[in-house]
C-alpha cells in the first residue's frame, strides 16, 4: 500500500499533515504540543482528539487507510479520512450490530455478513456457540489484510475455522451463492451516491437478492447511519422506510457511539415476528454466546428500540425509498464510510 503526505502551514505557528490525499485527515502540531486527529462532522462543525502517533497508514484500490494511537479513544481505524471504529467503545457499535438478530433468531447456524473487513463483526458473530459456519464477503483485500496485521483483538476470528473470508463484491457474492443462511448483516459504507456501498441499500437489491437468500425464520440486520436528533434524516430514517418496504416485521434501534461523536442506528428486518422480550433475551445471552458482553443485555436493547420523539416521528412519516436513480444525501455524518 502507498501512501501519500503533505505538509501545509499555518500563519499561527501551527503545520497541518495532510496523510492521504484526499485530505480528510489532519495533524495538527505546534513545537511540542500533542498532534492532533481532525474529522469534519459538518460544515461547521468539527470533531477533534489528541494523538500519541500514527501507527500506520496507506492506500489500497478503493480508500485510505489508517491507524491511529488516541489519547482517549485507543486505537483507532481510520477509513477516507473518516473513523470506523475505536479500541475502547466499538464493542458498542458491534454488539448492536450483531447479537439482537442471533438473538431473536429461535437457532442460527449460518450468517452471511456483507463487508466487515474489520473483522469485528465476525468476531462477535462466533461467540455464538450455535453457529456453524459465518460467510464475510469484503471488496478490499487491502484493509482486510491491514486489519489482520493491526486490531490484535480480532486476530483469532480471523484465524476461526467457521469462517468463510470471501474478497469479492458482496452484492455479487451473495447473487453467485446457491446457499440461504439464517442471518444476513450490513456491515457496510452508508449509501451515498455514486459511493461502492449505494446498490447494497436499494429496495431492488432487498427484495430480489438478499431476502430470497434467507432461510425460514431468517433475519436481516444492517447499520443504518447516524441517528440522532440533528442527523437521522441523513440516511437512517431513508433506509428503514426501505427495507419496510420488503420486510414484514421491521424494527429500529440506536445506541450512542462516544467515538462517532452520535448516536448510531440500526435496522433489523424479518418475514417471521420478532421476539424482542428482555427476560427471554437475558437467558439467551447466557445460554448460546461466549464470554460476557459488555455493553448488551435484554434490557438495553428492549429500551434501544424506544426511539425518541422526533426521530420517531420522521421514521413514520418518511416516503423516500432507496432506488438506484433516486438517492438521497444530506451534508454531515452521513458522509462517513461504514466498512
Amino acid at each position: 500500500m502507498g501512501e501519500a503526505m503533505e505538509f501545509v502551514p499555518y500563519n499561527n505557528g501551527f503545520s497541518k499533515l495532510a496523510l492521504f490525499e484526499n485530505k480528510h485527515i489532519v495533524i495538527e502540531k505546534q513545537n511540542h504540543e500533542d498532534s492532533w486527529f481532525e474529522e469534519e462532522i459538518d460544515v461547521d462543525l468539527k470533531w477533534s482528539f489528541a494523538l500519541n502517533r500514527v501507527l500506520h497508514k496507506g492506500t489500497s484500490e478503493f480508500q485510505d487507510i489508517a491507524l491511529l494511537d488516541t489519547k482517549h479513544f485507543g486505537k483507532v481505524l481510520v477509513i477516507d479520512g473518516k473513523m470506523q471504529s475505536a479500541e475502547f467503545d466499538e464493542f458498542i457499535y458491534h454488539e448492536c450490530l450483531i447479537h439482537p438478530a442471533l438473538l431473536c433468531h429461535p437457532n442460527p447456524k449460518t450468517m452471511f455478513i456483507m463487508g466487515g473487513g474489520e473483522g469485528s463483526a465476525a468476531r462477535e458473530a462466533l461467540r455464538h456457540r450455535s453457529l456453524e459456519k459465518v460467510v464475510m464477503s469484503d471488496i478490499d483485500q487491502e484493509v482486510v489484510d491491514f486489519c489482520k496485521t493491526h486490531l490484535t483483538a480480532n486476530h483469532e476470528a480471523f484465524l476461526n475455522m467457521k469462517l468463510d473470508l470471501v474478497i469479492n463484491d458482496a452484492k455479487a457474492e451473495l447473487e453467485e451463492r446457491q446457499e440461504k443462511y439464517d442471518i444476513i448483516v450490513g456491515d457496510l459504507a452508508d449509501p451515498v451516491e455514486g459511493g461502492p456501498c449505494y446498490q447494497l441499500y436499494t429496495k431492488s437489491f432487498y427484495e430480489d437478492i438478499l431476502k430470497p437468500k434467507l432461510n425460514n425464520k431468517g433475519i436481516f440486520v444492517t447499520q443504518a447511519g447516524p441517528a440522532g436528533v440533528f442527523t437521522h434524516k441523513e440516511v437512517f430514517s431513508s433506509i428503514y422506510n426501505t427495507i419496510k418496504q420488503v420486510f414484514k416485521y421491521v424494527r429500529a434501534y440506536t445506541a450512542h457511539v462516544p467515538s462517532f461523536a452520535d448516536t448510531w442506528g440500526w435496522v433489523i428486518a424479518s418475514d417471521y415476528p420478532l421476539s424482542i422480550e428482555a427476560g427471554k433475551m437475558d437467558k439467551k445471552i447466557g445460554e448460546r454466546i461466549e464470554g460476557e458482553l459488555l455493553y448488551l443485555n435484554g434490557a438495553s436493547f428492549v429500551a434501544s428500540t424506544i426511539l425518541n420523539k422526533t426521530v420517531a416521528k420522521t421514521l413514520k412519516n418518511e416516503t423516500h425509498v432507496y432506488a438506484e436513480d433516486n438517492a438521497r444525501f444530506i451534508h454531515g455524518h452521513g458522509i462517513a464510510f461504514r466498512i
